[in-house]
């Protein structure tokens, strides 16, 4: 098979679809591999890595989907790329359909096999190509909401961690998934107050087993959320839908009651939650950050 993987243009996106052990998994097995030149420079790959393990590259992204069976990217099809897909052409990528109509009529106009590696599950329900970037942004959500608080950044001046004789701050997290668990693990590092809520009560107690005390479980409820938020400092919102929207916790009645310069970040945007209600000018809301 020909195998395609041309530099990701969306908005901040670094990743690139095919690392060079993957190359050289492919080529080894006799596929062929072309790569966009400069496609890995952002997470630190150079077109000399990707020759030195087979790959074939190419100058642009028009020759590298103009030559590929199968194209292997890592966020969904920018508008611009939608002419260069062809009939019968695989793309597997995170595509994320559920609030793109645009990206999924452009995808059968042009009958293309779609391949969402956030759909894919194995036989327990788990999504193991979803898992690791879930990892990453549950992580990477306390650290981006803990800048967010500098008082430098618009936040109400919080260290999440506290010092000795002042109060750790509060970190509320929606959802106890993937990235829930992460999200703890960091704001509990950190020396925050966390509280996570769930409604799965199985869940809840497993994360009461997996952090012996140190964070407060709770079963969610639109009730639940209005309480614990109100004195949050930091909200994760990290609630998923496979392949769906995910759904609205958060009302414009809340957000007008959590303190000024609290921080929100959603992890879950990117899994479909295309509206968001009105921020008043003291919160502090953070880029959007990958999936839930």
């Amino acid at each position: 098979m020909k195998v395609g993987v041309p530099k990701e243009i969306k908005t901040r996106e670094y990743r690139v679809g095919m690392v060079p052990a993957g190359v050289r998994a492919l080529t080894g097995r006799g596929h062929t591999v072309y790569v966009e030149e400069g496609a890995g420079l952002g997470s630190g790959i150079t077109d000399a890595e990707y020759k030195g393990v087979g790959a074939t590259m190419l100058p642009d992204a028009e020759a590298v989907f103009a030559s590929a069976d199968m194209i292997v990217k890592v966020k969904e099809p920018q508008p611009s790329e939608y002419p260069l897909m062809r009939e019968g052409q695989v793309l597997y990528t995170y595509l994320h359909l559920a609030p793109a109509p645009e990206l999924t009529q452009a995808l059968l106009d042009r009958k293309v096999v779609g391949i969402a590696y956030e759909t894919i599950q194995l036989d327990d329900g788990s999504l193991p190509l979803l898992t690791p970037m879930s990892e990453v942004a549950g992580r990477l959500s306390i650290q981006a909401g803990a800048h967010c608080l500098e008082t430098a950044q618009g936040g109400r001046g919080q260290l999440l961690g506290g010092v000795p004789g002042t109060r750790a701050g509060k970190v509320v997290i929606l959802g106890g998934g993937v990235v829930g668990l992460n999200a703890a693990k960091m704001a509990v590092g950190l020396g925050a107050r966390v509280t996570i809520l769930d409604l799965n009560l199985d869940r809840l107690r497993r994360l009461d087993d997996i952090f012996r005390g140190r964070v407060e479980v709770v079963a969610s409820s639109e009730h639940a959320i209005h309480e614990e938020i109100a004195d949050a400092d930091l909200v994760v919102g990290g609630v998923l839908v496979a392949g769906a929207r995910a759904p609205h916790l958060i009302t414009r009645d809340m957000l007008s009651r959590m303190p000024e310069g609290s921080v929100i970040v959603d992890v879950a945007v990117d899994q479909g939650a295309a509206w968001r209600p009105p921020i008043p000018p003291r919160m502090t809301i953070p880029p959007s950050w990958s999936t839930a």
